[in-house]
C-alpha cells in the first residue's frame, strides 16, 4: 500500500513539473504588450516583448533594417534593430505595424534602449509617394491646417493633443481638490448669455418637420455659454464648474476665432471680491501649466524650439511673477500716454481692442495681467453695478496675456433684485429671465464667476500663433471639415 501511494505521489508531482515547466515556457514565448512609452522607459527590458504603432523612419542597410516606431503615447519613438530579411516592399514611412522582439539597452546614446525584432508584420499599408508629410521634410503649422484627418500622425500635432489632454486633466484636478462640483451644463438652450445674438439656432433637419412650430416650443440655440446655468446651480453647490464645447456664430476667420472652442467656467458664492474670483483664475492658470510643464516636457519643447523659439522665457517669467491688477481707467490712462499709434480709439468708454490688450500685457512685464472695473454699459446685464458714479462701472474683470490678448472674463453677479430687475426692464428682457429674477427673490448670496477659453490658453503656453492649430478638429466661418 505504501509502495502504490509513493508512486501515486510520484506521477502527481512529475505532472506538475510537466504543467509549471509548459507555463514558464508558454510565458517565456509569449510577448508582453507594451506601449511605445514604457518600453522607451526601460520597462520589459531583456524580455520578449511585443509593440503596436505606425513607421516613422526606415532605413535599410546591407546587412540590418533600422525602424523608427510610435504609437502616439510619448514623442520619442522606440528604434527597432532587424534583420534585412525582415524588410519587405511593404514596410514605408507611415505604414502600421506589429513588432516582436527583445528589449534591449542600447549601445548608442541617442536612444536609452532598442528592440531587436524576431518579427515585423505589416497590419496597415501606406503609398509614401501619395501620403501628404513627407519623411524628410518639416511641415508648417499652416500646410497641416489642409489635412485635419491626418495630422495627427505628425510629431508637432500628436504633440499638442497630448499637451492638450493633460492640460484638460489639471484643470479638472485642480478643482476637485478645491472642493468644486463640476456640472454637466446644456449644448442646447433658450438663453443668450453673452447678449450679443452671435447665436446658432437648433432645428430639426427632417422634411417632415413643421416650419411654424419650434421643436421645443421655444427658440433654442447652441449655447454660447454655461454660466447661466452654473448660477443656478451655485444656488445650492456654493462652488461649481463646468468644462466643455461653446459656440459663436461670428463670421471671422481670424487667427483668434473659431465657432466652436472649449471653456472652463465656474462660479463661486458667498463673495463680495473680485480678488476672490482672481486668486482662483490664476491658481487654474498656474497649477495646469505646472503640470503640463512636469508631464508634457518633450512635446512642450518641441514647440517652444521648432514652432515658437524663444517662448519658453515668456512662459517662465509668467510663472515667476505674480499676477498685477489694474483698473480700466488705469488701462485707458496707460494707452493715452503711450507714443504707440493705435487704430482704435482709446477713449474712456471704448472697449479694449486687442492691440490695446496686447500693449497692456507688455506695458506690465509681458506677463498675465488683470484688468478690473470696466465702464458699466460695456458689460451684460448680470454684471454687478459698482455705483461709482460719475464713471459708473461694473464689478467685471479680464485677463490678458502674452501673445494673445483677452484670455479670460468674469464679474461678481448683480444679486440685487431691484437692479438686476430694473436692468432687465431697460434691455426689454424681463421676461424672458423671469426665472433668473427667481434666483434673486429665493436665498440669493453674492457670488461670481468666469469663463476661461481652453484653445486660448493653449497657445499661450505654446507660443502657438493660430487659434485653429491647438483645436483637434477646428470649425470657423466657411470651414467645417470632417
Amino acid at each position: 500500500m505504501f509502495q502504490a501511494a509513493a508512486k501515486t505521489f510520484w506521477v502527481a508531482s512529475t505532472t506538475s513539473r510537466e504543467i509549471l515547466s509548459t507555463i514558464r515556457h508558454y510565458c517565456k514565448k509569449t510577448p508582453t504588450t507594451l506601449r511605445v512609452s514604457e518600453a522607451v522607459s526601460g520597462a520589459g527590458l531583456d524580455t520578449n516583448i511585443k509593440v503596436q504603432g505606425w513607421v516613422r523612419s526606415v532605413r535599410p542597410q546591407k546587412t540590418h533594417l533600422f525602424l523608427h516606431v510610435n504609437d502616439g503615447s510619448s514623442l520619442q519613438p522606440l528604434q527597432i534593430v532587424a534583420s534585412s530579411e525582415l524588410n519587405n516592399p511593404s514596410l514605408t514611412f507611415g505604414c502600421a505595424v506589429e513588432v516582436t522582439g527583445t528589449l534591449k539597452r542600447s549601445p548608442h546614446q541617442k536612444q536609452p534602449v532598442e528592440l531587436e525584432a524576431h518579427q515585423i508584420q505589416v497590419v496597415g499599408e501606406c503609398d509614401p509617394v501619395d501620403f501628404p508629410f513627407k519623411i524628410k521634410e518639416r511641415h508648417s503649422l499652416e500646410y497641416l491646417r489642409q489635412f485635419p484627418h491626418l495630422r495627427c500622425r505628425t510629431n508637432a500635432f500628436s504633440s499638442l493633443l497630448r499637451v492638450r489632454s493633460e492640460a484638460t486633466t489639471a484643470i479638472q484636478s485642480y478643482f476637485k481638490k478645491n472642493g468644486f462640483v463640476q456640472i454637466h451644463t446644456p449644448v442646447i438652450t433658450s438663453n443668450d448669455c453673452e447678449g450679443a445674438g452671435e447665436l446658432f439656432q437648433v432645428e430639426p433637419s427632417s422634411p417632415e418637420s413643421n416650419e411654424d412650430e419650434n421643436f421645443f416650443s421655444v427658440p433654442a440655440f447652441l449655447t454660447v455659454s454655461g454660466q447661466l446655468h452654473l448660477e443656478v446651480m451655485s444656488g445650492a453647490l456654493s462652488k461649481v464648474f463646468t468644462f466643455g464645447p461653446t459656440f459663436r456664430a461670428e463670421n471671422s476667420q481670424s487667427r483668434r476665432h473659431l465657432a466652436e472652442f472649449y471653456m472652463v467656467e465656474a462660479e463661486v458664492s458667498f463673495t463680495e471680491s473680485l480678488e476672490d474670483l482672481t486668486k482662483v483664475v490664476e491658481d487654474v492658470f498656474r497649477s495646469a501649466t505646472e503640470h503640463v510643464l512636469a508631464h508634457c516636457p518633450e512635446d512642450v519643447d518641441l514647440f517652444h524650439k521648432h514652432v515658437t523659439p524663444g517662448h519658453r522665457e515668456t512662459v517662465d517669467s509668467m510663472m515667476k511673477k505674480r499676477f498685477p491688477m489694474i483698473s480700466y481707467t488705469e488701462a485707458i490712462d496707460i494707452l493715452n500716454r503711450s507714443s504707440e499709434k493705435f487704430a482704435f480709439p482709446t477713449n474712456w468708454g471704448c472697449d479694449l481692442q486687442t492691440e490695446h490688450e496686447k500693449y497692456l500685457v507688455k506695458h506690465c512685464g509681458n506677463i498675465p495681467v488683470f484688468v478690473t472695473d470696466y465702464p458699466y454699459d460695456l458689460k451684460p446685464f448680470y454684471a454687478r453695478d459698482n455705483q461709482d458714479h460719475p464713471e459708473h462701472t461694473a464689478a467685471a474683470v479680464d485677463l490678458l496675456v502674452p501673445g494673445v490678448g483677452e484670455l479670460c472674463g468674469g464679474s461678481l453677479r448683480e444679486e440685487r433684485l431691484d437692479l438686476l430687475r430694473a436692468r432687465l426692464e431697460e434691455a426689454g428682457l424681463e421676461e424672458t429671465y423671469s426665472w433668473y429674477l427667481d434666483l434673486r427673490r429665493f436665498g440669493s448670496v453674492p457670488h461670481g464667476g468666469f469663463g476661461l477659453g481652453f484653445e486660448r490658453y493653449l497657445q499661450c503656453i505654446l507660443g502657438v500663433e493660430n487659434i485653429k492649430d491647438v483645436i483637434p478638429f477646428p470649425r470657423f466661418s466657411h470651414s467645417c471639415l470632417l
